[in-house]
């Protein structure tokens, strides 16, 4: 298991390019180490797209999805700081997902990550969950160049919760309902694999609904909670 836990926030967005400047400054000095300050957060990730969109994907990683819905975590988001107050209205096109981690193989972190947002037909969840989690993701695991691979479902309940920080965004949030993650070491290698195994069609042959977002990313920076 390569994600350091069983629960993730999984975010993707855009933002305004006035916002930028101020963004990366408060995003490495402030609002990582807040969040990994929350206890059961284990680390925390920011990606900039190579191919896809929105332009950044953010991961934290925590022990639980519970976690994830905590108190703490919870608080902080109904009491966000005057710089998140700031920074967070330049926010756009937001996808935000509170997910329990169904399956995660891998060696370690990689330096780039495709990821995939998608939900299932009705009636099709138990068919789809057992291909990517008993054929299409260990086989992934496995191929050349690949570091990590991760199945993530949300906790909808959890992930549509109504918070400040959630009403100062620029624009609605939409919750992706079943994610998976594909990390290695470079573009190349990551998006070979998504095509040899778990392109579209093999998705929407396995129950997925036709509208499949996908998107590769650079990661740009990383921190672990410290001990």
């Amino acid at each position: 298991m390569s994600i350091a836990g069983l629960g993730v926030v999984a975010i993707w967005h855009d933002l305004v390019p006035d916002v930028k400047p101020e963004f990366y400054q408060w995003h490495n000095r402030e609002h990582m180490p807040e969040r990994l300050g929350i206890p059961g957060f284990n680390r925390g990730r920011r990606y900039i797209a190579l191919a896809g969109t929105p332009e950044y994907f953010n991961l934290y990683e925590g022990d639980t999805v519970a976690v994830m819905g905590g108190a703490e975590y919870m608080h902080r988001l109904n009491h966000p700081t005057p710089w998140t107050q700031r920074v967070v209205p330049g926010f756009r096109n937001v996808s935000r997902s509170v997910c329990a981690v169904e399956l995660s193989l891998g060696v370690g972190q990689g330096g780039v990550m495709l990821t995939l947002r998608f939900d299932a037909e009705p009636g099709s969840e138990d068919r789809l969950s057992s291909l990517l989690r008993h054929d299409r993701l260990p086989r992934l695991a496995d191929a050349p160049g690949v570091s990590g691979v991760h199945f993530c479902r949300a906790d909808e309940a959890t992930s549509r919760a109504e918070t400040a920080e959630k009403k100062a965004r620029g624009s609605a949030t939409l919750v992706p309902n079943w994610i998976v993650l594909i990390e290695g070491v470079n573009r190349e290698f990551v998006e070979a694999a998504r095509s040899a195994l778990l392109d579209d069609a093999t998705l929407l042959a396995g129950g997925a609904t036709p509208a499949i977002a996908a998107g590769t990313y650079l990661l740009e920076h990383a921190r672990e909670r410290r001990a």
